[in-house]
């Protein structure tokens, strides 16, 4: 079961690097220096987990691997991150956007992850699922506040929805890693996931006046595969580690 526990944290681990790091963008540009500190906050929220996971990840490998190895010497596809998270941050609206539907699916993910009969996971998901309920009502009540405000901010939260929506169905996806770990009594089920998340999102978009998109865009983050973004945030997020191999500060 090593190989896929590995994915399978390598994945949750993944996701939350990189969301963080697309938080993390906004420090000193956001709207108001209240969002400045907050969208800080949750980024390092994410980055705490990230550590956890990827120490984790390194310890099921089995290679010597660290959780600094992981997030600074790899390649972008061998990343394995949902492609949701990597979407840039565009503006004020597409940020909470993507937060709302990351924070949405992670809560309840995590929720269930509390369950795990890993140890591990399950200790992680417990200590991370308070978290991402402050990170889920933070984006849902900007959510409302800028969807039923003026219609400058309703026009920019829909076109943040409507740019963004098409990587949900990867969240929900199940592939041979998911069901193994499912079946193990150590994954989440996403299958039974979706509906809880369509709810909630859906009781938001209906508050904010925001009509629910469709359309798919084809994404396989979770198997590697991915957008031309990752490989940006990448290259700025381990430069100092691939210019000065090793160094320690």
């Amino acid at each position: 079961m090593s190989a896929p526990l590995f994915t399978y944290t390598l994945r949750l681990g993944d996701s939350c690097l990189i969301m963080a790091q697309r938080l993390g963008e906004w420090t000193g540009h956001a709207p108001v220096l209240e969002e400045d500190i907050a969208l800080g906050n949750l980024g390092l929220d994410l980055l705490g987990q990230t550590r956890s996971l990827l120490t984790y990840a390194g310890q099921i490998e089995g290679e010597g691997r660290t959780e600094d190895d992981l997030a600074f010497l790899r390649d972008a596809h061998d990343f394995r991150n949902i492609t949701l998270v990597e979407q840039p941050n565009g503006d004020f609206g597409q940020t909470i956007a993507r937060h709302l539907l990351f924070a949405g699916w992670y809560e309840l993910v995590l929720a269930d992850l509390t369950n795990s009969k890993d140890q591990t996971l399950a200790a992680v998901a417990e200590k991370g699922v308070k978290e991402m309920a402050y990170h889920w009502r933070h984006s849902a009540e900007w959510t409302i506040r800028l969807g039923d405000g003026t219609e400058e901010s309703h026009r920019r939260m829909q076109a943040g929805l409507d740019a963004l929506w098409g990587y949900t169905p990867e969240l929900f996806r199940m592939d041979a890693v998911d069901e193994a770990m499912l079946a193990a009594g150590v994954g989440a089920d996403l299958a039974a996931v979706q509906p809880r998340w369509d709810a909630r999102i859906d009781s938001v978009l209906a508050q904010a006046t925001l009509t629910r998109p469709t359309g798919v865009i084809q994404s396989n983050g979770k198997q590697g595969v991915h957008s031309e973004y990752l490989g940006h945030i990448l290259a700025e997020m381990q430069f100092l580690q691939r210019a000065y191999p090793g160094m320690e500060w």
